[in-house]
């Protein structure tokens, strides 16, 4: 008898959850639905290159979708039961309230394992094609890839650029706002190259400051030995795979921010994936102390506000160095769990 009434707890949940997906499905698709039929107006590509980029958002937004449903199906769905008094059944029936927040989650590791996949190569595959197909459409090259505040520092010399753009394919790197310390000589130059096969630096027109001396202009270009490795371009966290993100925030020799960031996103694409069980969780308990529906739509709101909130502040602080990547990550999981046991305690 429990293990019935149980079920009929979880159907209830998976019918709320089916429209929670297809509605949230239906909010994030509609937006890009209307920027896309756009450009398929104005600059006329093929349908099926259009329709390509659009389903190459699918991912992204399933992850979403998947997500943002389980407070929504499972704090809707019990107050309906708690409305027409089938809580009030089922624990006459034997099974106590704190009873049914576990296997109302348990189902939710489904969920987990499809996100997790999701977020770590079929969401930054997608992301990566809708840029190029729209630069295609618009007839433009897609910008280069570009690493900022390049420095590096062998024994008795230091080298800075302030960006370092590698266009693909080509042996040449172009570097802006450069200086190099040789010795007793500053070079300094607005512009140079980086040519990765003879492993030097070109500064064009650059000036130079020795000690005691004024800064002179030198006549025509100064190439200098370079002996540092061109590490792969940094390219945008949403566009780029979990593994290369591993490698970017393991090398010593990008700046703390990169690295940073790169940490930080590999965490989250490991935290968020837990969050529809945590979810699960925290709404099922909440669920079963709320009486009525308009509670329960009160609810779902300052779940998802809550949740974003964090959810959209850690990143910056990842980034800053002001919190751990891997604390920042998990944050709002782990205030979502601590409201879980909060409010099973209050339950039982």
């Amino acid at each position: 008898m429990p293990s019935l009434l149980i079920r009929l707890v979880l159907a209830e949940v998976t019918r709320w959850y089916a429209a929670g997906v297809a509605l949230f499905l239906a909010l994030q698709l509609t937006d890009a639905l209307s920027s896309t039929v756009a450009n398929l107006i104005t600059y006329k590509p093929a349908l099926s290159t259009a329709a390509g980029a659009f389903l190459s958002l699918a991912p992204s937004f399933l992850n979403r979708s998947l997500v943002l449903a389980v407070p929504f199906a499972i704090l809707l769905a019990l107050a309906r039961m708690q409305s027409d008094n089938e809580l009030k059944a089922i624990s006459a029936g034997g099974v106590p309230p704190l009873r049914l927040v576990w296997p109302i989650a348990l189902p939710f590791l489904l969920v987990a394992a499809v996100t997790y996949g999701n977020a770590n190569q079929f969401a930054p595959q997608g992301m990566a094609r809708w840029w190029n197909t729209w630069y295609g459409v618009y007839n433009m090259t897609p910008p280069p890839p570009e690493q900022l505040r390049y420095t590096y520092a062998p024994p008795g010399a230091l080298y800075y650029a302030g960006k370092v753009i590698t266009p693909p394919g080509s042996d040449e790197a172009q570097l802006q706002g450069v200086m190099v310390q040789r010795g007793q000589s500053v070079l300094t130059a607005s512009t140079g190259t980086w040519n990765t096969r003879t492993r030097t630096w070109t500064l064009l027109a650059p000036w130079e400051t020795r000690p005691g001396q004024p800064p002179r202009a030198l006549t025509g270009p100064v190439t200098v030995p370079q002996t540092d490795r061109l590490r792969p371009a940094i390219i945008e966290v949403e566009q780029t795979t979990t593994p290369v993100l591993r490698a970017r925030a393991a090398d010593p020799g990008l700046p703390g921010t990169d690295r940073r960031e790169a940490a930080f996103t590999v965490a989250q694409r490991t935290a968020d994936p837990v969050t529809p069980v945590i979810f699960a969780l925290a709404a099922g308990a909440l669920g079963l102390l709320l009486r009525n529906r308009a509670a329960a739509f009160g609810a779902v709101l300052v779940f998802l506000v809550g949740f974003y909130a964090l959810w959209t502040t850690m990143p910056g602080l990842a980034r800053a160095g002001a919190v751990q990547p891997d604390l920042a990550a998990w944050t709002p999981n782990l205030a979502f769990l601590i409201l879980a046991a909060a409010l099973a305690w209050r339950l039982r």
